[in-house]
């Protein structure tokens, strides 16, 4: 038993015998009523549901008749429903005559009831933390099959099961167990039906949980005990698995707004923090924050924090989303702190840590922190959903990116296609991937077909805050034969700003219409990005390409985007794009202008469908409008949209696709572009 429960269970009998002696003194002044009715009185409070009225009157008929059986056995029952069952096992023992069978089972059925309460505490056992759970669904579990058992006491037995392996964190057995009472028609109390649930929300069916839920709270509608959590916040949450955001946030909304933010008993000065409120508080901040709504929920978290600046849950969470806000240094800060201001460090924690680990690749460090949260509650779903993507990120992961092209730009002819396939190996030594790479692209030209088709490998590295890769493409076509080498690197310098550059031997950016011509080049890039939040981004690419023909062309792109506008499950970015090039060389078979400037206004628009817990459907539409100037040749306005969906089919699979248009002056010239493009990545 542990301390909480210890002192609980002595509050009551603390207040059980000073009802008693309250009611021995009147008797005394009043006379004492005979023992029927005392006895009736018992039986009366017991009924109910007022257990420690009831047990000062057993109290009282066994002052005045020490040896009543039936008050005795009355007396028992009650401490045992009370949370004194071991002690009330010791009284039993030495009842004359002893209890029948069925007594036994009875009280063997409330030990192990309130074996599975005692369990809720810290384990006894550091390294065996589900020792206490498995011991009290083991004694459940026996009274449940026991044929010479009330068949009230095993229904009883029956559901205390079910609570007994949700709380030891065995959901499949849980919902294989309540799928079972349900065959047998068996009816579940409230309490029984929110176990249910719970362990098929782990198990991923959200819509089976919500229907628990609803029966639960019309059986139960409250109000709730101060230690109960409100089944209304887990419906909640079932409701936004489900896809059903709008009835979720409503409901969490509500629930935070109606509850008082402190507590103030009549006659007693000052108040206490109403933890209810801070439950309802932070599940909302919570569920916000998942649909995409993290500026909000930042701002919220923070004025918690500042007013509950001890309390860890509140700064996990608000570690967790800086996270998903791009700051992973410092939600890594954000967490540092928690763990000064708890005394031990729990599995949920440990998952935080993995998680602010693996946004900066340092993957031995996800990786301990992910065994530190097994051993901690290796049975527990979030852990195991945990484990499951962290196995599908260090596995096998493979992409495959295809688009087809039709129009008249003077780089990619009439028709154009490109295909691009990457197989990594699974991560090697927490710090490598041998990958295997095969691109494929080809377009019709006035003057004839040309293709550019490589095929190689080459190894990608991870250092906190830093990737990088190095591979080799040999060519598989007929018009450059030259191998491609390319490099480069990404560097997080910090959660604001970033460098990155990319270098390659025959590079891709090549246009296709110079390898027709058996021309090639080195191509270089470099990019800065700086970015505030999720809300705001600027960005500077440079780029220099040094064609084998003599030409030299040198360009720059920046944009910046703001978000403009903020929903659940939908976001609305604007933004200026602006850039230039110039070629050392002019006359050349490829489009290569001497100089030319572009501007253009952006927008962006994600939405998304339709989710049903890991399965998502979501869209997005871009648009762009500017002005494009070419030397020699007037001003011309230019515009760009592309639509596409991406489907996440389940965790580790996404299917995409798109379809975009561009029209912009070449030489003068107004030419379009229609692309079809797909996208599949398996993995994480």
């Amino acid at each position: 038993m542990n301390s909480a429960t210890r002192a609980a269970t002595l509050r009551r009998a603390t207040l059980a015998v000073v009802i008693t002696l309250i009611l021995c003194a009147t008797c005394k002044a009043e006379g004492a009523p005979d023992h029927d009715t005392l006895l009736a009185q018992a039986r009366t409070e017991r009924a109910a549901g007022h257990r420690v009225e009831a047990l000062a009157h057993c109290q009282e008929v066994l002052a005045h008749w020490p040896d009543d059986r039936n008050a005795q056995w009355l007396a028992i029952q009650l401490l045992s429903e009370l949370g004194g069952a071991a002690r009330a096992k010791e009284l039993a023992a030495k009842l004359s005559p002893p209890l029948d069978a069925a007594e036994r089972e009875q009280l063997q059925a409330d030990y192990a009831s309130h074996e599975v309460r005692w369990a809720r505490g810290v384990p006894t056992d550091a390294a065996h933390p589900y020792a206490d759970d498995d011991k009290a669904i083991a004694d459940i579990q026996r009274i449940a099959d026991d044929s010479a058992a009330p068949a009230d006491v095993r229904q009883r037995a029956q559901r205390d099961a079910l609570v007994a392996l949700d709380q030891g964190d065995r959901a499949q057995e849980a919902a294989a167990t309540y799928s079972q009472l349900k065959q047998q028609g068996v009816h579940l109390p409230a309490y029984a039906e929110r176990a249910a649930a719970d362990a098929l929300m782990q198990q991923h069916q959200p819509r089976e949980a919500i229907a628990l839920y609803e029966d639960s709270i019309k059986q139960d509608p409250g109000p709730y005990a101060p230690g109960e959590v409100d089944p209304r916040i887990s419906l909640a949450s079932a409701y936004f698995d489900a896809g059903r955001t709008r009835e979720s946030l409503a409901m969490v909304d509500k629930l935070a707004a109606d509850e008082p933010r402190w507590l103030r008993t009549p006659g007693v000065r000052g108040a206490k923090q109403n933890s209810r409120k801070v439950d309802a508080d932070s599940t909302a901040i919570q569920l916000h924050a998942d649909a995409g709504q993290l500026q909000g929920a930042y701002q919220q978290l923070m004025a918690m924090c500042a007013e509950a600046p001890g309390n860890v849950e509140l700064r996990r969470q608000l570690a967790m989303t800086e996270l998903a806000r791009g700051w992973p240094h410092r939600a890594a800060q954000t967490l540092k702190i928690a763990s000064t201001l708890e005394d031990e460090h729990d599995a949920s924690a440990n998952l935080d840590d993995a998680d602010v680990a693996n946004a900066m690749h340092d993957y031995a460090g996800t990786q301990a922190a992910l065994d530190r949260a097994q051993q901690q509650a290796g049975r527990s779903g979030r852990v195991q959903d945990a484990w499951a993507a962290w196995d599908r990120q260090r596995g096998w992961q493979f992409d495959l990116t295809h688009d087809n092209g039709w129009g008249s730009s003077p780089d990619y002819g009439d028709r154009d296609q490109e295909t691009e396939a990457t197989l990594a190996s699974p991560l090697l030594g927490d710090h490598w991937r041998i990958i295997a790479l095969a691109r494929a692209a080809s377009a019709a030209l006035p003057e004839g077909h040309v293709a550019r088709n490589r095929a190689g490998l080459g190894i990608r590295g991870y250092l906190p805050d830093v990737s990088f890769y190095l591979q080799a493409l040999p060519a598989v076509d007929h018009y450059v034969r030259r191998t491609d080498v390319e490099a480069g690197a990404n560097w997080a310098i910090n959660d604001h700003w970033s460098v990155a550059a990319d270098w390659a031997s025959a590079g891709a950016d090549v246009p296709l219409r110079a390898e027709r011509y058996g021309i090639t080049g080195k191509t270089f890039s470099s990019a800065v990005q700086w970015r505030a939040s999720e809300l705001t981004s600027a960005r500077l690419a440079l780029y220099r390409d040094r064609f084998s023909d003599g030409n030299v062309r040198k360009g720059w792109l920046g944009d910046f985007v703001q978000r403009l506008h903020t929903a659940p499950n939908l976001t609305l970015d604007g933004g200026v794009e602006i850039g230039g090039s110039t070629n050392s060389e002019t006359n050349r078979p490829y489009f290569n202008p001497s100089w030319d400037r572009s501007y253009a206004l952006t927008s962006a628009l994600q939405n998304v469908i339709y989710q049903y817990d890991d399965r998502a459907w979501s869209e997005r539409l871009d648009v762009a409008a500017g002005r494009y100037a070419e030397r020699h040749y007037a001003t011309g306005w230019m515009a760009s949209a592309r639509y596409g969906q991406i489907f996440q089919v389940h965790a580790g699979l996404r299917l995409g696709w798109g379809v975009s248009w561009r029209w912009q002056p070449y030489d003068g010239r107004h030419e379009s572009r229609v692309v079809f493009d797909m996208s599949l990545h398996w993995g994480e």
